[in-house]
């Protein structure tokens, strides 16, 4: 399982991927999560997401009937939405590429290589 605190920054951007995929709402939005591997992720913790979502008009909401209970709100992308998305594909690769120079340094320091400092 993903820390919280890992997962913290991450969220948002899932999130806007995952309604990019398809016009959903906040419970199937958990299940997906999931179904990518980052375990179980709480409605109480995508709603406060979906809300600044929303207030950032990155996300709309249509109201749609259920056949189990009272409507629901499915999300979709903005023109803002689908911005921040490709902001947040390019930031996220950036950070990827450093994380991976950072291990790969370590792998070889502790192949014995060197170290961190003769680099």
């Amino acid at each position: 399982m993903i820390p919280s605190q890992m997962l913290k920054g991450m969220l948002e951007g899932c999130i806007l991927e995952i309604i990019r995929k398809k016009e959903t709402y906040a419970y199937e939005i958990s299940e997906q999560l999931e179904k990518y591997g980052f375990g179980a992720i709480s409605e109480g913790t995508i709603y406060p997401i979906i809300l600044r979502l929303q207030k950032g008009e990155m996300i709309e909401a249509t109201l749609r009937d259920s056949n189990s209970g009272p409507p629901r709100k499915y999300y979709h992308l903005t023109e803002k939405g689908i911005v921040a998305l490709a902001q947040f594909k390019e930031n996220w690769q950036e950070l990827e590429y450093a994380i991976n120079q950072l291990f790969m340094e370590v792998e070889e320091v502790e192949e014995g290589e060197g170290t961190v400092e003769e680099k």
